[in-house]
């Protein structure tokens, strides 16, 4: 039995929208969180099992990656031109989220941020 999780955010200055999935499809949880490392972290280790995450590539993008690539299986940071996806339809935040947690379930998304997936190795000059 698959147990992973598929995290959605809808990320905003403030506020952040997020929607779980599990490894079927099935909402499990839908909530709002203040975009602020704490309340991130305390949510992601509230969810058991491998649990992957994406969010579109916004100005938090980087940081956001640093603050949960810890405590997370995977973070995709995708780009939104590329999520067509996303433009049909209901245009909500809670629709956006769980639009990415579905298209991160399906394998359909391609991860455009790449900070840090070597450890000690930064740019080169």
């Amino acid at each position: 039995m698959k147990c992973d999780k598929y995290m959605g955010m809808d990320v905003h200055q403030a506020m952040t929208v997020v929607v779980v999935l599990d490894a079927d499809g099935k909402v499990i949880l839908e909530t709002m969180v203040a975009t602020e490392a704490a309340p991130i972290i305390r949510l992601v280790q509230s969810l058991s099992g491998p649990l992957h995450v994406t969010f579109e590539e916004t100005t938090q993008a980087a940081w956001l990656h640093d603050v949960i690539r810890h405590f997370v299986t995977e973070v995709v940071v995708c780009d939104p031109r590329r999520n067509k996806l996303l433009a049909e339809g209901s245009k909500t935040d809670k629709v956006d989220a769980r639009k990415l947690a579905d298209l991160l379930r399906t394998g359909m998304l391609r991860s455009v941020y790449h900070g840090h997936e070597i450890e000690g190795v930064g740019p080169s000059l």
